[in-house]
């Protein structure tokens, strides 16, 4: 989806503390590994663990309830997650440590993703895999 320049010129960069609800009702852990691109529509009740590194690159979308965990204590992995510019990631997703998610993929809802997502696709399930190409955008 594309934003409107209506929403592009009203567009501003969250405030974004350590453990602390955002003005959009998102929350982040270690906001210092966040590298946050601009243009970024982050819905509320998202969750981000940036300890190992987090880069959400323009353009990019995230529904609500989605968790983007740079660290995972339930196997001990630390790794740099980037979502690649105009990404779309669906609803209650989960992005596990370590992950690249391609520059205009789709990540539909509910999806568990454990590996790299090429550029310009549609990808979804638990785990999530690739399921078609679009078309360039």
């Amino acid at each position: 989806m594309t934003h409107t320049d209506e929403w592009r010129n009203k567009w501003k960069r969250p405030e974004i503390q350590h453990g602390v609800l955002t003005a959009y009702n998102f929350l982040v852990h270690y906001p210092e590994g966040l590298d946050l691109g601009n243009y970024v529509d982050i819905s509320q009740f998202v969750y981000i663990q940036a300890r190992g590194g987090v880069r959400i690159e323009d353009n990019v979308e995230i529904g609500p309830f989605t968790a983007i965990l740079s660290e995972s204590t339930i196997d001990s992995k630390l790794g740099r997650i980037i979502i690649g510019e105009g990404a779309c990631i669906g609803t209650h997703s989960t992005i596990m440590p370590g992950i690249k998610i391609g520059k205009n993929s789709v990540i539909g809802a509910y999806s568990f993703v454990t590996r790299d997502i090429p550029d310009n696709v549609v990808a979804f399930g638990v785990p999530c895999r690739v399921i078609k190409r679009r078309e360039k955008v």
